[in-house]
């Protein structure tokens, strides 16, 4: 299918060769940690190179990110070293009720943080959602108006992999303030709503609770 024209997907070789080995069943659980890392550092440099040199674009302090729990976090310490200055990190807890596979949020700390000198501040400009897998696409869409609504002037979505009726139902959310960035794309959904063929359950391979 033509993806909506805010979704950009990388086609940088070394970035490919780390996501084939992500794919790969024999790929250890510890090793899955690291490659997310890696590729969400390549994708990163990808994404905030065209986000902040943008006419108009974010300065680093105006810049949030947002992980969706859990399995964002595995991508929060690669952005944050991009970055010339440390940024603050919210936290969305969001999962996706089963019969439906709709998002249900669980978790929200998006007040209006406290800056360096101890003052209030308003939203971020730019508030980049840490989301490793977009299946349905329903968590991100939740994520992307729920930071809308708090107040950033745009969101950029880093993902590792997604299926392509999600992304572009979530870089659909809000057309005109998202951009979505991935490492791969795949074709389909499973019945359970898992993106086939994937990655497996990103979260347990991550926090090493594969088969709890």
């Amino acid at each position: 299918m033509a993806l909506p024209s805010n979704v950009h997907l990388s086609q940088h070789p070394c970035l490919r060769a780390k996501l084939s080995r992500l794919r790969s069943k024999q790929t250890h659980v510890r090793e899955a940690k690291i490659l997310v890392h890696e590729i969400a550092t390549i994708l990163g440099c990808e994404a905030l190179a065209s986000t902040l040199t943008a006419v108009d674009g974010p300065k680093p302090e105006e810049v949030s990110l947002v992980p969706i729990l859990r399995s964002g976090l595995g991508m929060v310490e690669a952005i944050q070293a991009l970055l010339p200055e440390p940024v603050p990190v919210h936290h969305l807890g969001l999962y996706r009720e089963p019969s439906t596979l709709e998002p249900v949020e669980y978790y929200n700390n998006l007040p209006n943080h406290i800056g360096p000198s101890g003052a209030a501040q308003s939203p971020s400009k730019l508030a980049v959602i840490l989301d490793p897998v977009i299946a349905t696409g329903g968590t991100c869409a939740a994520a992307i108006q729920t930071l809308r609504e708090w107040g950033a002037r745009r969101v950029l979505v880093l993902s590792v992999i997604g299926a392509s009726d999600g992304v572009a139902r979530a870089a659909n959310e809000w057309p005109e303030g998202v951009d979505v960035w991935l490492a791969g794309l795949d074709a389909e959904l499973t019945a359970t709503g898992m993106v086939k063929p994937g990655l497996g359950d990103i979260g347990d391979r991550l926090f090493l609770t594969v088969g709890k």
